[in-house]
């Protein structure tokens, strides 16, 4: 599965780069992750539960990062095993375009994925992934503009998410597929990266 699509955040490109690479960020945006941690400087692991169409699991995945371009972007790479709901595999490249006092994130992702996820049908899974896009970028574009406003932390993680911008959300991003079936996103363009 093909995805791709790009999101404007409401912050400079240095500020997205950081939060992009900010597990306790990725953790509290992620829908469903209950951890997100750095396993040395180009790796992550995580594990989320995730419900699409019939099938809810508990997902536990790695990502890696390669092509590292700071603030500019990188490519994600991930996996992970949801049990006997299957396992998703994939990558993504992400980039970063500063345009003004916001961010353009653009991301191109291909994904894989097997057991009881492949049967469920890639409209489902890509309808879910979808779903889970919108909230992760949601969240993930508060969480920015809440640092950007010196606010306190914690709030993407207490605040529902809410649409912050009217930016086209085509496809899921690497961060959001990882976090949703991976461990779960953006495939994380998802997938991020969306």
């Amino acid at each position: 599965m093909e995805l791709t699509g790009e999101r404007r955040l409401p912050a400079p490109r240095d500020a997205v780069w950081a939060a992009l690479n900010d597990p306790d960020v990725l953790k509290a945006c992620v829908p469903g992750c209950e951890s997100f941690e750095r396993e040395g400087d180009d790796a992550f692991t995580a594990v989320a539960k995730a419900k699409i169409g019939p099938v809810s699991a508990k997902f536990t995945g790695k990502v890696t990062l390669t092509d590292i371009d700071p603030p500019n972007g990188y490519t994600l790479n991930g996996e992970g095993q949801g049990g006997a709901a299957g396992f998703a595999k994939g990558s993504a490249k992400v980039a970063l375009e500063e345009d003004g006092a916001e961010t353009i994130l653009r991301y191109d992702a291909d994904a894989q994925i097997g057991g009881k996820l492949a049967q469920i049908g890639s409209r489902l899974v890509k309808s879910t992934a979808d779903q889970y896009a919108t909230k992760f970028f949601d969240a993930f574009a508060a969480e920015i503009s809440r640092r950007e406003n010196g606010e306190e932390d914690g709030a993407a993680e207490t605040q529902p998410p809410t649409a912050t911008s009217e930016a086209p959300r085509s496809g899921p991003p690497k961060w959001v597929w990882i976090a949703a079936v991976v461990a779960a996103a953006v495939v994380a363009a998802a997938l991020i990266g969306a």
